[in-house]
């Protein structure tokens, strides 16, 4: 990607990715049950550069302990100025339907879609957060109630493996 004063707001958010991770990941065992067991279990994500002169991107994370992998491709829209995060298991071969959102102004990402988890509509929010060269946090969290309240159900931290980012 050159590096030109005319980059739209937006553009490149999601360049920090780029490059190989760690992943330690934390999953409620069984959500939107009032449950609070964990299952924590390893990943390795590899995001496969910036496309779009920064307004895509693609990663594929696999889950070694769980026998599946999966895929987000993130797309910017320049004229709504946000992103949509888009996201398939191995296990369904099924794209889900688009988070959308915007990193704000404290380098803290939000995202929000509609969803069902096991024939329960949900509200559901992706975030990003502590971002920096060598690390980054990312959670999933469910809302039956229209986004007043939220159940956090899947946490990532990530930790770079040594490659370094675009």
């Amino acid at each position: 990607m050159s590096n030109t004063t005319t980059r739209k707001p937006g553009i490149g958010d999601f360049d920090f990715l780029v490059g190989t991770w760690e992943v330690t990941n934390r999953r409620l065992v069984a959500p939107l049950t009032g449950s609070t067991e964990w299952d924590e279990f390893p990943g390795t994500v590899v995001c496969h550069g910036t496309l779009f002169g920064g307004a895509a991107n693609l990663d594929e994370i696999s889950f070694p302990t769980k026998g599946f992998s999966g895929l987000t491709l993130r797309l910017f829209d320049p004229v709504r100025a946000q992103w949509s995060l888009n996201w398939v298991s191995s296990r369904t071969g099924r794209l889900q339907p688009p988070v959308v959102g915007r990193f704000h102004d404290d380098g803290h990402g939000e995202f929000h879609g509609d969803d069902t988890h096991e024939g329960t509509p949900v509200l559901c929010r992706f975030t990003w957060s502590r971002i920096t060269p060598v690390s980054a946090h990312w959670e999933q969290a469910f809302s039956t109630d229209g986004g007043r309240s939220w159940e956090t159900n899947w946490t990532m931290d990530f930790r770079r493996t040594g490659e370094t980012s675009a």
